[in-house]
């Protein structure tokens, strides 16, 4: 199945260069219906550039908090000198919604470059 997703120009070009291979979203209904294996086609939201990933693997957990225990910062989109607070997550889902569908780390990897 193929899902398509937007993201800002910074998380998409660290994807698109390898480094961001976890995607950190809500696990909501629209999320719910990723698969390992599925696409994803990401659209960058400033340049409109298109990618397109495989879903290696997905990683279920309560929280961001939890979620940032179990990977390495550059692998979710930070850079070696950042601090990786999973409050920072919280510009882009409130507590009640983590709550209330918990988060998911979406493994990926580039299969597809369109410029």
């Amino acid at each position: 199945m193929k899902h398509r997703m937007n993201l800002n120009n910074n998380p998409f070009n660290l994807i698109k260069n390898g480094t961001k291979t976890i995607e950190l979203r809500l696990n909501d209904e629209k999320r719910q219906l990723l698969k390992e294996k599925d696409l994803i086609e990401f659209t960058n939201r400033t340049t409109l550039e298109v990618i397109m990933v495989e879903v290696v693997k997905l990683y279920k957990y309560s929280n961001f908090g939890e979620l940032y225990k179990h990977f390495d910062k550059i692998s979710m989109g930070y850079d070696k000198d950042d601090f990786a607070n999973p409050k920072d997550m919280e510009k882009y889902y409130s507590k009640e919604e983590q709550e209330k569908y918990g988060v998911v780390g979406i493994e990926i990897r580039v299969i597809e470059d369109r410029k």
